[in-house]
C-alpha cells in the first residue's frame, strides 16, 4: 500500500501540480493554523460552531478552504478559541 507521503512525492513531480500547490500553500497554511487554534483551545467544530453562534458545517467549510470567511467571521473564530487575530502584509 502507497502511503500518503509518497504519493505526495509522486504527484508534486509533475509541474503543473507542483505549480497549483505551491500557489494554494498559503490556504493550506492559514487552514492549519485555524485547525490548530480550535485544537489547542481543546474544542470540537461542533463546540466552536456554538460559540460562534453558526452550525458545525460552517466551521468545516472556513477550515478546509472551501469558503472564504469575513473579517467579522474570523474575529469571532479567534475570541471563541481564546485568540486574537491580527492581520498583517509581509513584503516577498
Amino acid at each position: 500500500m502507497t502511503s500518503l507521503d509518497e504519493l505526495k512525492k509522486r504527484a508534486l513531480q509533475n509541474p503543473e501540480v507542483k505549480a497549483e500547490y505551491e500557489r494554494l500553500e498559503p490556504e493550506f497554511r492559514f487552514a492549519s493554523m485555524l485547525i490548530e487554534a480550535r485544537a489547542k483551545a481543546g474544542l470540537s467544530q461542533e463546540q466552536l460552531a456554538q460559540r460562534m453562534g453558526m452550525k458545525q458545517t460552517s466551521v468545516a467549510r472556513i477550515e478546509s478552504g472551501r469558503h472564504n470567511p469575513s473579517m467579522k467571521t474570523l474575529q469571532r473564530y479567534a475570541e471563541a478559541t481564546g485568540h486574537k487575530l491580527q492581520i498583517r502584509m509581509e513584503p516577498q
